[in-house]
């Protein structure tokens, strides 16, 4: 793999960055160095970018950082960093409403709802870019990421840029298939009803109240850490198994809520990682449920 360094870019608008520690770009707080982090203006940039990229080099897509341990040996490869450049959002009439992979899930229900539109108000509670929950179909509140798609905007690794409907992907509960590897998402046009704004915003609000409540949302986290089995919550196994406040270093399950791990300050993605392990190797042994995660490990160990 080509080192980047020695690359010659043309046309580029956006920033590109070496050694880039993930600690300040993930909501844990932790991960070590990635070796080339890119920040595109848009998306014509991003496929810019993308065009003049190493065949070989790797690529890790990046939102708001949620969702994600990277590790402390860091990431190889290329980070783009989409959130805050593929940021676009409109109303274009008929309850469709056009979204940028990059915006913040939050953001996207108050727009919708301020549009009179309905049904997109669980975004509130998804602490990530519609990229990733396009990416996990990810959901809050009894509602999911996909029921709303009407169709997606890809990019490939050569910048191709192509529409596809929802229909072409198989979404589940926390995941997603899609027709064709190596595709990445770039924007979503949602479908939604004509509704009452006031109504939408007063639902929002409580939503966001409910979750600062029962989540820990003033410490640093990834949002939950395992699926729920069915029939049953995550939350519910591990606080059976006496796990709240477990440690190790700075890594802590909330007291809050069991289903979160939180920095207390100065943890490591080691630490977090291994009291993963140490949670759900719990609950396999005293409940017989095996979790399965639902925060993706990315990266090297050191």
């Amino acid at each position: 793999m080509a080192a980047l360094q020695h690359q010659c870019f043309a046309g580029l608008r956006g920033e590109l960055r070496f050694d880039e520690p993930m600690s300040a770009h993930t909501t844990w707080r932790v991960g070590g160095p990635a070796d080339h982090y890119y920040r595109p203006a848009d998306i014509d940039d991003l496929a810019t970018f993308l065009r003049q990229l190493p065949e070989d080099e790797p690529l890790f897509w990046l939102g708001l950082g949620s969702n994600i341990l990277v590790r402390d040996g860091g990431v190889r490869g290329t980070v783009i960093a989409y959130f805050g450049g593929l940021n676009e959002i409109i109303h274009l009439g008929d309850g469709l409403v056009k979204v940028g992979a990059g915006l913040a899930c939050a953001k996207i229900a108050r727009f919708c709802a301020k549009q009179g539109l309905v049904g997109a108000e669980f975004l509130s509670g998804i602490p990530g870019a519609m990229g990733g929950a396009l990416a996990m179909n990810a959901g809050a509140f009894g509602g999911e990421t996909w029921p709303l798609v009407e169709r997606v905007e890809v990019i490939d690794r050569h910048g191709k840029r192509l529409l596809r409907d929802a229909a072409e992907y198989q979404a589940g509960y926390r995941r997603v298939v899609a027709p064709v590897q190596d595709e990445w998402f770039v924007a979503a046009w949602l479908k939604l009803a004509a509704g009452d704004s006031a109504q939408a915003m007063m639902d929002i609000r409580q939503l966001l109240a409910r979750r600062a409540a029962t989540q820990p949302t003033q410490q640093a986290n990834a949002g939950s850490v395992f699926r729920n089995p069915p029939g049953d919550y995550a939350a519910r196994l591990i606080e059976a198994c006496g796990l709240k406040g477990e440690s190790i270093g700075d890594a802590v399950v909330s007291e809050k809520h069991a289903n979160f791990i939180v920095n207390r300050g100065s943890a490591t993605a080691s630490d977090i990682e291994q009291l993963i392990h140490h949670v759900s190797t719990t609950v396999k042994q005293q409940q017989g449920i095996e979790l399965i995660r639902e925060v993706h490990l990315v990266g090297a160990d050191r």
